[in-house]
């Protein structure tokens, strides 16, 4: 788990920075609400929507806004904290992607969105096993994650010492990982960055939990 803890350990020394240029980005993101919106809409009235990576929280906050129970769950205790402070009305919980701190079917529909691309190759099909584990029947899942085959790490980021992969993903490798693991495909999609993003193409993809 060493991989982790350097992943851990760098967004808990991002932490505060973060939340504080990221807590509105979804602001300058038409299509990534058009998507969440999506989501919202063929949730079941009622059901919690887990937000997995969540960071700081400003994505399940914003879920929160547009009338949805949330729980984030993210591997940094830092990022958790912040979420807690900024966004009182999401619940929080400190976790892996690999082993979820939820209940079997407690969640009607789950997001990641750039999460993903910090977990390891043989790692991510027991991600999605995790996360259908924790969805109900029908449950939908949207990833979203840089496209390529690079990995990119940074050992600074925004002035602080870091020590963090940045993965990037083959779409078809993903959806073959999904339906190999229970999931359906609904939609998928690519787009290029906004002018305030990082210059990558961006994939996401919906599925369905079988």
């Amino acid at each position: 788990m060493g991989d982790h803890d350097s992943v851990r350990g760098s967004y808990d020394t991002v932490a505060e920075e973060y939340l504080a240029r990221l807590r509105d980005e979804l602001a300058g993101k038409p299509l990534d609400r058009a998507l969440l919106t999506a989501v919202l809409e063929q949730t079941e009235p009622g059901g919690v929507v887990a937000d997995l990576g969540c960071g700081p929280g400003h994505v399940a906050a914003w879920l929160t806004e547009q009338g949805a129970t949330t729980v984030g769950v993210d591997l940094s205790p830092g990022m958790v904290a912040a979420g807690r402070a900024g966004f009182p009305s999401v619940e929080f919980r400190v976790g892996d992607l690999v082993a979820l701190p939820a209940n079997d079917g407690e969640f009607a529909a789950a997001v990641a969105l750039y999460s993903i691309i910090h977990v390891g190759p043989d790692e991510l099909a027991g991600v999605f096993e995790e996360v259908r584990r924790v969805l109900r029947p029908s449950g939908l899942f949207l990833v979203s994650f840089h496209v390529g085959d690079e990995v990119r790490h940074l050992d600074e980021w925004w002035g602080h010492d870091v020590d963090v992969d940045f993965r990037f993903l083959d779409p078809e490798h993903i959806v073959d990982l999904l339906e190999s693991t229970g999931f359906s495909i609904e939609m998928r999609m690519q787009r290029t960055n906004y002018a305030h993003e990082v210059e990558t193409q961006r994939a996401y993809i919906l599925s369905r939990r079988t």
